[in-house]
């Protein structure tokens, strides 16, 4: 294959603007990299903050984003000898030194030196991307690129919040408070894990309805009634998991009270409030464990790709949008503003 010199990427300049779609040099890369031709790449909620919210900054402009690649290998460094040119394959958004006491002990998510894709480089909004080798992830024929992308961050971080953090195992209850594209598929998780009685937490009636499709036994609007009343009354005394994927104070109130005693209480959702659940008393007395849970790891997306090849995990309805990346702009706007209510939205380049 013949590699171009110049490439077209959708390039962040400042908040509130419209990317722009340029064209830039393809990147050259060191010799423990790789060169991926990009097919698709997701389109996630962090997009949205950085380009409309400014709660998330890159660390320097222009700059290209997106975290959620996957692609083809087409060129590797001298020193890459696993990799033949050809390969499919999904891409880990976090780089990771490999060597800190954090990657040592399995928890690259938490790397000393952490950098991600789209955020602190360039990102996969690009017709190719340069990564580190050890940040790919084979990717099997029977996996379309499309899902390829969004396992590595939409699905994987549920995974990594509910199995990996939480420790959720068969015959567990649980409650997902908010059920937009992770709690979606934190639903499904659970399901496939083995929950026994899942419920679901929302403000809007189509994602609950959503969440029941997805395997939810049990729907909760909290703009109409109290979660935690309801789950107490349908459990007893409470959930074993109360996983909370909305980041506000309200919810993770919400989610420490309707855990049960001994219970388990893991916060995935990025959000700015401080974290106040209760008293200290109470939650010494009920014995509760709070995890925080970022991202994931390389292993969770492997683990992942397997349960999606080997169909014990189905993805195909997560995707409800697909834009070029010329419509990289709608793409944002669809998913900032929720038009035609999308689960996961990608760019098909």
């Amino acid at each position: 294959m013949i590699i171009p010199k110049t490439m077209k990427a959708a390039r962040f300049y400042e908040v509130n603007k419209p990317l722009k779609i340029e064209v830039i040099p393809v990147p050259e890369i060191a010799e423990d990299e790789v060169l991926v031709q990009i097919k698709t790449v997701g389109i996630c909620g962090s997009d949205i903050h950085m380009v409309y919210d400014g709660n998330m900054r890159p660390v320097f402009s222009p700059i290209t984003i997106g975290h959620e690649p996957s692609g083809v290998v087409v060129k590797t460094g001298a020193n890459v000898n696993d990799w033949e040119l050809g390969s499919r394959v999904s891409v880990y958004p976090i780089i990771y030194c490999g060597s800190c006491s954090n990657c040592v002990a399995g928890h690259s998510e938490i790397c000393y030196k952490l950098e991600i894709v789209g955020v602190h480089r360039d990102g996969g909004l690009a017709e190719y991307m340069v990564v580190p080798a050890r940040n790919l992830v084979k990717l099997p024929d029977n996996i379309p690129f499309p899902i390829g992308a969004i396992i590595t961050d939409a699905v994987a971080t549920p995974y990594h919040s509910l199995i990996d953090r939480a420790q959720l195992k068969f015959g567990d209850s649980i409650a997902i408070f908010g059920v937009g594209g992770l709690g979606l598929h934190a639903v499904q998780i659970a399901k496939m894990a083995g929950a026994k009685q899942i419920f679901a937490i929302d403000v809007l009636d189509e994602q609950l309805d959503k969440a029941k499709q997805y395997g939810a036994d049990i729907t909760i609007n909290s703009t109409f009634e109290d979660p935690v009343e309801v789950i107490k009354q349908k459990t007893g005394y409470g959930v074993d998991i109360a996983a909370e994927f909305i980041g506000k104070q309200e919810t993770i109130n919400q989610a420490a009270n309707a855990a049960i005693i001994g219970g388990r209480i893991v916060l995935t959702g990025v959000g700015y409030d401080p974290i106040k659940i209760m008293s200290s008393v109470k939650f010494v007395r009920k014995q509760l464990s709070l995890y925080g849970s970022y991202g994931q790891t390389k292993n969770t997306i492997e683990q992942l790709v397997q349960l999606v090849s080997n169909e014990r995990l189905s993805l195909e309805d997560s995707i409800t949008h697909q834009f070029s990346l010329e419509d990289v702009n709608t793409a944002l706007e669809y998913l900032h503003k929720k038009i035609e209510n999308p689960t996961r939205i990608v760019i098909n380049l």
